[in-house]
């Protein structure tokens, strides 16, 4: 900015922002606006400029132009059900999804990563939630009415019907994880079956022999998979027989799996949990029970959340790197708006041993 202008208190310009980057006004608006292809040494220049100058776009302006929204839904959905007579019992139910969700350190995680990849590019989220039919209408709705661009959906159930409400109704969208039924819809996911390998192989070159898991719902493909990588892992070094308890994902559930596993099998020396919450409630119940861990029951969790860091042993744990996958999501929507045309895509990103104390 000039110092004419700043003494004025115009607002900064396209024009000061591309003289402070050393850029074109058409490279700054081109940064500003997403397009792909642009050197990313240059894009940082620009998002320094912006900073600077204090830049702001006109929204109102560009919307006439764009005929878009520049703003995003981030959906946290699932399957509940409500009637019209059970108000009530839909606002109580609407207020235990909530509570469920920010209780969990997985949703902190992917709102991390939405928010971080889409501010530089002046854009922020919406936040909705979608846990009953009502719900799902209204996002569909916002999406339909154009309040909105597009939809970044983090599913909580795997009968949870909105990808593909979104996805008949022509509204673009991307979704944290492999939907569990066949949905036109992009999508991206971990490679499960080779994180629950990490944990089994971490497991037996510890000695442990008599090993247990705790699955996450096995309603969830995510919950199938790891099971599923588990048990091929354990096979193939001898271990044909796997005793297991379903969980729920959260620690209550993992807590009530550790005392049906200790009650059937008290002789056990390993436990592979599906997610770090559920981990630590069995650390819970293990202390609970005079037992050492890990020098009498090696844990294993899996997600690398804050969980794993809080939990007492710390975590040996799986890491999915949940801000990274996020981000992508928030990208792979980008690109969609980008090309409308576009085929649904996928990206899966891959799992990593993170040692601690409890493994």
């Amino acid at each position: 900015m000039t110092d004419d202008q700043r003494s004025a208190g115009a607002a900064p310009t396209l024009e000061d922002v591309a003289r402070a980057a050393g850029v074109s006004r058409a490279t700054v608006s081109r940064v500003i606006n997403g397009v792909r292809n642009v050197d990313p040494g240059i894009q940082e220049a620009v998002r320094q400029a912006v900073s600077v100058t204090g830049y702001a776009p006109n929204r109102a302006a560009r919307s006439l132009v764009t005929r878009r929204a520049d703003s995003i839904v981030l959906v946290v959905s699932g399957a509940g059900v409500e009637t019209d007579d059970e108000e009530g019992a839909g606002a109580a139910d609407g207020s235990s999804f909530t509570a469920r969700v920010f209780a969990d350190p997985f949703f902190g995680r992917v709102v991390t990563g939405v928010v971080n990849y889409l501010r530089p590019r002046g854009m922020h989220p919406v936040l909705m939630f979608a846990e009953t039919p009502r719900a799902r209408d209204e996002v569909v709705s916002y999406l339909r009415q154009g309040s909105a661009d597009g939809a970044l959906i983090v599913s909580t159930h795997a009968e949870d019907p909105l990808p593909g409400l979104i996805t008949d109704a022509g509204l673009p969208a991307v979704l944290y994880a492999r939907p569990a039924r066949p949905v036109r819809i992009s999508y991206v996911d971990l490679a499960h079956r080779e994180g629950a390998g990490l944990a089994a192989e971490h497991l037996l070159a510890r000695g442990c022999r008599r090993i247990a898991t705790i699955t996450g719902p096995l309603d969830v493909p995510a919950g199938q998979e790891r099971l599923a990588g588990f048990r091929d892992t354990m096979a193939r070094h001898g271990h044909p027989y796997i005793p297991i308890a379903e969980g729920q994902f959260t620690q209550e559930s993992g807590e009530a799996a550790m005392e049906r596993l200790l009650t059937e099998h008290p002789d056990l020396d390993g436990v592979f949990a599906g997610n770090d919450l559920m981990a630590m409630g069995a650390c819970h119940v293990l202390r609970e029970h005079g037992r050492r861990v890990p020098a009498d029951v090696a844990v294993i969790g899996f997600d690398d959340s804050s969980a794993a860091s809080a939990c007492r042993p710390p975590l040996t744990t799986v890491r999915q790197p949940v801000e990274d996958m996020a981000a992508e999501m928030a990208r792979m929507l980008l690109d969609r708006l980008t090309s409308p045309d576009s085929p649904a895509t996928s990206v899966i990103h891959e799992p990593a041993l993170v040692v601690r104390d409890s493994a």
